[in-house]
């Protein structure tokens, strides 16, 4: 479903999709991605999912901003109108305290699977979480048999951390559940290096407002 919007709310934008808080409009593209079983064998939620249900969970959003930050993943087109949801990313979890948030991703239309656009919303997360929220490292649970989900972390400075064997009962056996975690340090480093793949990069001089 393409956007019916005729102005873009881009909370951070990449090069190719831009991150923005969902709307109540989202519901049905979310209902349709987490009841699609090729998205949620590789999630924690395995039961149907009710627009009702993804109703109340969009509208609860902003009085769990301590807690969970939600983003829908969108893909430009040439216009406003002509932009495409495609996926969800969130950090939930987040500790203030300690400093850390887990990180959840889905690219929910399977026709973008395998293009990158996964990888330059994690990389728009993390700049979110590290230059904004100062938080200090991001984790990531991914199933061993979600080898786009692992390959996408490797890209975006993930290292693995642990192994949780046989956690998950999927397809009829038994998966491990691996650990993967990038702190902003070693995040910076890579930002640094890769970033004009992912945004398009304005010097300050030429950025509006004196210089």
């Amino acid at each position: 479903m393409k956007s019916l919007r005729p102005e873009r709310t881009v909370f951070r934008e990449g090069k190719r999709i831009y991150l923005r808080p969902p709307f109540t409009d989202d519901v049905h593209n979310l209902v349709k991605w987490f009841n699609d079983y090729r998205i949620t064998r590789f999630l924690s939620c395995r039961l149907p999912v009710s627009e009702a249900e993804e109703r109340v969970w969009v509208d609860g959003l902003h009085n769990n901003l301590d807690q969970l930050i939600s983003f829908i993943i969108v893909l430009k087109g040439g216009k406003p109108v002509s932009d495409r949801p495609i996926g969800t990313i969130q950090l939930h979890q987040i500790d203030r305290e300690s400093g850390t948030a887990l990180k959840g991703v889905a690219i929910g239309e399977s026709e973008y699977w395998n293009h990158g656009y996964g990888t330059e919303a994690n990389m728009l997360l993390l700049e979110f979480a590290f230059n904004t929220l100062n938080l200090r490292k991001v984790y990531s649970h991914v199933l061993s048999t979600n080898e786009g989900n692992l390959a996408c972390n490797t890209k975006c400075g993930f290292v693995h951390e642990a192994t949780l064997s046989r956690h998950h009962f999927r397809e009829g056996e038994y998966v491990d559940e691996l650990i993967f975690a990038v702190y902003a340090d070693t995040w910076r480093g890579l930002w640094q290096k890769t970033r004009s793949s992912f945004i398009s990069v304005v010097s300050r001089k030429n950025k509006g407002g004196s210089s």
